[in-house]
């Protein structure tokens, strides 16, 4: 990839790309950021094999222009599908730093049996970490770091590093990395839970080892990119990842921390959705072929849960937005005698399988087709059923609305009236007016919004700080500065990032009144590319 400025006559497009379970999506943006070519293609069983013609696409439409693609943006869920199918996870040793006080529950306590099994290749917790003023817990032993790694007797892909309170004092995890890296090779991939989680302990171990553990995935994931966007003959153009807060992150910053990819899907919606109905402030519907998304956006950006979430049956407590999954998508199954709605769906099979267009499967696209609602069904779309399969789909369809208008009202938080965004190829499944919302937007190109989110993010960075009242201005001035240095790592612009947002919460149980500060930054991309996926 290109690393020198790109000059102004190489154009200043911007191609977007969002894999889901169903469908690849993919458009390309001006400089105004105006659509001027989109895509859906039906995501293939390998992947790459939908990104590349859902690339390939928007390329054809672009004609002569191709060549002024500057940028490529890509939200995945390569990272979640693997920790949930248990697949090309690599094995990962975890040490932790805070004994003797952190000793009564080992790491990856709580794991699913077969994950455990799958990822971890030994753990041990030893001396170091910190009290919540920075008080030393114990001394880091530089030799019992040694003497754990010599006695790992299997593999091991990568190291996972974890202290208490470590997002505040970093120093000794940093000195473990360097002694993993001397005692077990420079290209060991080690990843340090600073730069992962919040400041709680065990959702923040998790977290920092399922990161390592995705490092071949992000490897793999990135060359897959870097393939197609070079067989397309746009190897001038910088590739950016979509992470879980609606920003971007360069290649380098992405392999290196995989993990923070997992919630980009939604991200990629909510930001899309915003910006293409206008609405600063609204819920967002995303309705795909398998489930319904729902998330809220707030200024632009995704809120963010403020509770810890469960990747794969893993407690977690790194940033994602707050999103709610049910399953309501336009290939979900209908019973055709008693109308229960799923649980399956038949995906991206949608236009052979359902009843609609000739397959078999009775799906909740049928259910609208055959209610005939203007706003939603295609002109070419006709359905004839026998009287009783025809009650079961207007049932199904009537306890779809439901549960929709049940969602909404749990994300509102009791705030009435807020604009709905409807967006995704199963749009046409909400109706034009749901009780307890707002006015209903449908904006155009709605059914890509996901590709659209991720081609017009900024680039986000994210710090904590915990200290003191009477030292809050000294936290809030060095988490910002850490934040922002953390944007300028992932791919934005050191001149235009700036400070977006800053959270301070209370800690309790401490011996004086102690705050955490968080921190997020965000910019718009730099015009250097980047180079290699190789993890740090």
């Amino acid at each position: 990839m290109s690393t020198e400025p790109r000059s102004p006559d190489h154009g200043d497009l911007s191609l977007g790309v969002d894999v889901g379970g169903t469908n690849t999506d993919a458009v390309v943006l001006d400089a105004s950021n105006k659509v001027i070519a989109h895509t859906k293609q039906p995501t293939t069983d390998d992947v790459t094999g939908g990104i590349r013609a859902a690339i390939a696409a928007v390329l054809e439409t672009l004609g002569d222009r191709r060549g002024e693609v500057a940028r490529v943006m890509m939200g995945t869920t390569h990272a979640t599908n693997a920790i949930v199918g248990r697949r090309g996870l690599g094995r990962v040793a975890v040490i932790r730093l805070g004994a003797p006080a952190a000793t009564g529950f080992p790491p990856l306590t709580g794991w699913p049996e077969d994950l455990r099994d799958r990822v971890l290749a030994g753990s041990a917790v030893l001396p170091g970490g910190h009290m919540v003023d920075g008080m030393p817990i114990s001394p880091l032993d530089p030799e019992a770091v040694r003497d754990f790694l010599s006695g790992l007797e299997q593999p091991v892909d990568a190291v996972a590093v974890c202290g208490i309170f470590s997002p505040s004092f970093p120093e000794q995890e940093a000195q473990v990395a360097e002694i993993v890296r001397e005692h077990l090779g420079q290209d060991t991939p080690v990843s340090l839970s600073q730069d992962i989680g919040a400041i709680g302990l065990l959702e923040r171990e998790n977290a920092t080892v399922l990161n390592a553990a995705l490092y071949g995935i992000a490897r793999g994931v990135a060359d897959a990119l870097l393939t197609v966007v070079e067989e397309q003959e746009l190897s001038e153009a910088a590739v950016y990842f979509a992470q879980n807060d609606g920003t971007l992150m360069a290649l380098d910053f992405a392999a290196r921390f995989p993990v923070l990819t997992i919630g980009s899907g939604p991200a990629n919606s909510i930001r899309g959705a915003a910006f293409l109905s206008g609405a600063e402030n609204a819920i967002v519907i995303d309705v795909g072929g398998t489930t319904s998304d729902l998330g809220v956006v707030v200024g632009g950006f995704p809120r963010e849960s403020t509770l810890p979430r469960e990747i794969g049956g893993v407690r977690t407590n790194f940033r994602m937005p707050d999103v709610l999954s049910i399953g309501v998508g336009g290939g979900t199954h209908v019973d055709p005698e008693t109308g229960r709605i799923g649980p399956g769906s038949v995906g991206h099979r949608l236009k052979t399988a359902a009843l609609t267009f000739g397959g078999e499967t009775a799906t909740l696209t049928d259910a609208v087709v055959h209610a005939g609602q203007p706003e939603a069904v295609s002109d070419e779309w006709s359905l004839s059923v026998p009287r009783d399969v025809g009650r079961a789909l207007e049932a199904a369809l009537g306890r779809a609305h439901e549960w929709l208008q049940e969602s909404v009202e749990r994300l509102s938080h009791g705030k009435l009236d807020m604009p709905l965004v409807v967006v995704g190829g199963g749009a046409f499944l909400v109706p034009g007016e749901l009780p307890g919302a707002g006015t209903v937007l449908r904006p155009e190109h709605g059914d890509v919004a996901n590709a659209v989110g991720a081609a017009m993010s900024l680039v986000g960075g994210r710090a904590q700080e915990i200290g003191t009242y009477e030292d809050r201005d000294e936290a809030v001035a060095k988490a910002s500065r850490a934040a922002v240095e953390r944007a300028i790592e992932a791919g934005a612009d050191p001149l235009k990032v700036e400070v977006i947002d800053i959270l301070e919460t209370p800690i309790s149980y401490s011996a004086q009144q102690t705050i955490r500060v968080s921190v997020k930054a965000a910019g718009p991309l730099t015009r250097l590319g980047t180079k290699s996926p190789t993890p740090a």
